[in-house]
């Protein structure tokens, strides 16, 4: 009997070769600043795909130039974008993995120096190349620049926006889409009642604070069609007591899977600082909860670093994928890892690696 890490998932009408997928992890490597993936994307993209992952989720693009966490994040909002993506997809297909990009818009988080590289911390002045930034309210990220409340207006245009990025993801041959809830990024701060504090349709209640991330959903949905699996990445908490809490996430996750989600991938915090106990797969909770409470599967990460730790995560029922982070980037062949210490043998070992496996 084979490792559950290593059953295929099939979701709508994509079968995905196993459960140990690799989530987005923003690079801030775009060098021009114009959102065009570069060699860099490709060979880091590139080699997580060649590494065994199922999956691999391109890191947060914006779609929008304004939808950037820093100057240096890729976009999908023009045809030189969706043409550099096309080529790093087809190179993840190669080698047997499914291309998955996460949709983003970073709201009051945009626009900051990235965290490496830099001595600078803060907002990006728009004289060094930053912009203005929007949220549901007024109400700034601690130690960055006031954003500006988005109209009713500004939600509807990128409720298009997120659908335009969406058809170009499609264009460029991606085969899954997420859409970014999490972390502290715009559609997590109209979920959470400390950024959001609005007395219009998209405030107050959790309805009206779900209202704009289930309108983005629906218009993704719509623009990509009935085949493609779409993703939503949701902070399960604010790991605040008067911030989003996993009761009301367990909620939206319903919603989400009423309007077409077909997984959700279970993160938490980012939207204000916390104190977070972390430990070895101190998310996974929240997982186990939503998956159960809301069904609808999900996708569980944080510190899962040993491939029993991820097998025992699957195997007990608490998620339906893994996905792993940084110890990807410290060794982006996990999965055949995993594969070697858990017994199995598959059959996408690259054969230049062979010998490394013997």
């Amino acid at each position: 009997m084979s490792p559950k890490l290593f059953e295929p998932i099939t979701l709508r009408e994509l079968t995905i070769r196993n459960r140990v997928w690799i989530p987005a992890m923003c690079q801030y490597s775009a060098e021009a600043r114009d959102g065009v993936a570069t060699d860099w994307h490709l060979a880091h993209l590139g080699s997580l795909a060649r590494g065994g992952a199922g999956a691999v989720i391109t890191e947060a693009t914006g779609v929008t130039p304004e939808g950037r966490i820093a100057p240096e994040d890729l976009g999908l909002w023009n045809d030189e974008q969706e043409k550099a993506l096309a080529r790093i997809v087809d190179f993840m297909h190669s080698q047997g993995a499914a291309a998955g990009i996460q949709l983003a818009h970073a709201g009051r988080k945009g626009s900051t120096y990235r965290p490496w590289g830099e001595e600078q911390t803060g907002s990006v002045p728009e004289t060094e190349g930053g912009w203005t930034t929007v949220g549901p309210s007024a109400v700034a990220y601690p130690g960055l620049a006031e954003p500006q409340a988005l109209s009713t207006d500004g939600i509807a245009q990128l409720v298009e926006a997120f659908a335009d990025s969406a058809e170009r993801a499609l264009r460029a041959g991606f085969d899954l889409m997420e859409v970014h809830a999490a972390h502290g990024y715009l559609l997590h701060e109209f979920l959470s009642p400390l950024s959001n504090k609005r007395d219009d349709d998209y405030g107050g209640s959790l309805a009206n604070r779900a209202r704009f991330l289930l309108e983005v959903v629906e218009a993704v949905r719509a623009r990509i069609g009935q085949h493609v699996p779409l993703l939503v990445r949701v902070s399960a908490t604010d790991w605040l007591d008067e911030g989003l809490s996993v009761d009301e996430v367990v909620e939206v996750s319903g919603w989400l899977r009423e309007s077409g989600v077909d997984l959700i991938d279970v993160s938490s915090g980012g939207n204000e600082r916390a104190r977070i106990p972390l430990s070895p797969g101190y998310q996974v909770p929240f997982a186990d909860r939503i998956r159960s409470e809301a069904q609808i599967p999900v996708a569980a990460v944080g510190l899962i670093t040993e491939p029993i730790q991820a097998e025992h995560i699957l195997a007990t029922g608490q998620a339906d994928v893994v996905l792993i982070g940084r110890e990807a980037l410290r060794d982006p062949h996990f999965p055949l890892r995993a594969a070697q210490e858990l017994g199995h043998s598959v059959d996408y070992l690259p054969g230049q690696y062979e010998r490394a496996y013997r």
